[in-house]
């Protein structure tokens, strides 16, 4: 977390400050925006590596006082006008298109302004799993949702108890009932109540229509901005079955244990 603070240039209005950001994932929060900021990401990886990153941010709901750009080589790209709100919405560009410039804009009273959002700096592939222009809903082959067990940051067996569609953000949460937890990176799934059951929420997009249902599936999925982000989801028995096939012919690309 970054807190830089415009009121220590209050005589400076066109500085610019420099932040410098080491970390994959994290926020900025620039209070009493005046001037302007220049963030620097600086990942703890070889710079090599660099071409391969994609970054992705996210406004606070409340950000407001300055303009957010893309910028390469003094070229400035509006990203986050002041003032937009889009809830939820979030923003990415490839690493090497340029670096964030945050331009103040002119208040009568800064004291009221705070400019900030999370950041993630992901590979460029896990990025396409999460905004696939193209189809985002088709389901997944065979194929994937082998790959997606072995690769998401969260896999279980569950079912969907409820689903709450939010159509000002366009996305739905599916109120899911864990039957087996395989893997979770964070603690979004997690044991609720006296009855010791296990649930969780996954987001995923309201055009998708998704909706309640008997059967199990396989949720599989990436955590982003903290949330968990539905992947490949076939229905258990499917997948059991591609398993089952892969497995036979020494094809399946990790051990899970579908039982």
């Amino acid at each position: 977390l970054s807190s830089p603070s415009g009121l220590t240039h209050e005589s400076h209005k066109k500085d610019v400050e420099q932040v410098y950001l080491r970390c994959s994932e994290g926020s900025i929060e620039w209070m009493y925006p005046t001037g302007a900021l220049i963030v620097n990401l600086r990942p703890n990886t070889s710079p090599a590596s660099y071409k391969h990153l994609t970054v992705c941010i996210k406004p606070f709901k409340d950000s407001a006082g300055a303009n957010i750009y893309l910028e390469k080589t003094g070229e400035l790209k509006l990203l986050v006008r002041d003032g937009d709100r889009s809830p939820s919405k979030v923003y990415c560009f490839g690493y090497d298109q340029g670096g964030l410039f945050i331009e103040a804009t002119p208040q009568q009273d800064i004291s009221r302004k705070i400019t900030g959002f999370q950041y993630e700096l992901m590979s460029k592939g896990m990025a396409s799993d999460l905004h696939t222009v193209s189809a985002p809903c088709r389901p997944c082959s065979d194929t994937e949702v082998l790959l997606a067990v072995c690769t998401s940051d969260f896999v279980i067996r569950g079912s969907i108890q409820d689903v709450t569609n939010k159509a000002e953000e366009q996305e739905s949460i599916i109120h899911v009932g864990v039957n087996k937890l395989y893997r979770q990176k964070s603690k979004v799934f997690q044991l609720t109540g006296e009855s010791g059951n296990w649930r969780g929420q996954i987001k995923t997009l309201l055009e998708c229509g998704v909706k309640p249902g008997d059967g199990d599936f396989l949720f599989t999925g990436r955590m982003h901005f903290g949330e968990a982000r539905l992947g490949c989801a076939p229905r258990f028995k499917d997948f059991q079955r591609m398993y089952k096939e892969a497995k036979d012919k020494g094809l399946n690309p990790c051990e899970i244990g579908p039982d």
